[in-house]
């Protein structure tokens, strides 16, 4: 339960997304936004851990950060900016469906009726949170919202899949999916927002907070609780978000909270729950060994209580230096890489800039 705990702190934490953006950051730019949040934050990670990806992490490291980072944020605001922030909130709410569903033949792991009935509690629960009458739709914005649900679901699933490299730790992971993803959405942010605008000591201050404790500590929770938990009870914990978002909402922004959704609340938090209880446990805990070939990697594994698909392996990392773009607390950094130099060599294995409308990650 600490584990499922600690990593419940980054939906929460991904909840006060809109509350900063809207009153911290400049308006009308959200692929800005994006790409200040997960670039700057991944290259400082790199500075951090001072490894980089080799063999075939390059391109899985690629991968991850495309699904978990770079397409989903892009995805999320397409869907934010043609519907209401209630209807994308909604749609995301479908992820833990959708991950459970996947985690069945790539991870083994079980989807039983325990797990539909949380996975659509979930998203009823969300829906009376956030949804409001007057929500229209659009077909490309609902298409995008439904398709960036579908990017970090499979994103959670092959991270828990691939695991990671001997000796690499989730901060490094998380550090090459932030890089990977910030560079695909540099250029995107370029060609469709522009030249940056002038920004202001508020502004900075904004995305400082996005880039450090939103997404460099809040993705590190995230890929730590996917090595350490089932993929489907992982997504099912992103169902806190909107449920954060609204809270904030309430309390720093004067937002009125009725019965309806505090009804919603209760309802998603308690999908969450019953998502913890009915997730399958995972097969196999696995971290790549040097011994490790493209035609046969070799892997030390720990067996628990289910079958597992064969999970690749890939040889250690080698180490590089990173020169960090953003300033980071030196302390906080420190003692997470002093956390991460002791649980580097244990088995291990392998949320929305997400939408600027009412609820974002």
């Amino acid at each position: 339960m600490r584990t499922v705990a600690l990593t419940a702190l980054a939906p929460l934490a991904w909840g006060s997304t809109y509350a900063v953006t809207t009153e911290l950051l400049p308006a009308d730019r959200p692929l800005l936004t994006a790409t200040l949040r997960a670039l700057p934050a991944g290259l400082v990670l790199l500075a951090v851990t001072r490894r980089l990806p080799s063999g075939s992490w390059w391109w899985r490291s690629a991968v991850l950060g495309t699904l978990n980072i770079g397409v989903f944020f892009a995805l999320l605001f397409v869907a934010a900016y043609r519907l209401p922030g209630g209807v994308a909130a909604v749609l995301g709410a479908i992820q833990p469906l959708l991950a459970a569903g996947l985690a069945v033949p790539l991870l083994g792991e079980r989807f039983g009726r325990r797990a539909l009935l949380a996975g659509t509690v979930g998203v009823f629960g969300v829906a009376l949170v956030v949804l409001r009458a007057t929500a229209r739709l659009d077909a490309i914005g609902v298409l995008a919202g439904l398709a960036g649900a579908g990017a970090m679901a499979a994103g959670t699933v092959l991270t828990k899949r691939w695991g990671r490299p001997e000796g690499v730790g989730p901060l490094a992971l998380t550090g090459w999916q932030l890089t990977a993803g910030g560079l695909l959405l540099l250029p995107v942010a370029a060609l469709v927002e522009g030249a940056p605008p002038a920004l202001s000591g508020t502004n900075l201050l904004g995305y400082g907070y996005l880039a450090v404790a939103n997404t460099a500590l809040a993705y590190w929770v995230w890929f730590r609780g996917i090595g350490r938990l089932p993929a489907t009870s992982v997504a099912f914990l992103g169902l806190l978000s909107p449920v954060s978002a609204a809270v904030i909402g309430w309390a720093a922004l004067g937002q009125s909270l009725n019965a309806v959704q505090l009804l919603g609340m209760a309802l998603a938090l308690g999908s969450t729950l019953l998502g913890q209880r009915s997730a399958g446990r995972p097969a196999t805990t696995v971290v790549a060994t040097s011994g490790s070939t493209s035609t046969g990697p070799t892997a030390t594994t720990s067996t628990a209580s289910a079958p597992a698909a064969p999970i690749a392996a890939t040889p250690a990392a080698p180490t590089a230096t990173v020169v960090p773009a953003a300033p980071v607390p030196a302390l906080a950094l420190a003692a997470i890489r002093k956390g991460e130099a002791r649980s580097a060599d244990l088995p291990q294995s392998g949320g929305p800039v997400e939408p600027v409308g009412r609820v974002a990650r």
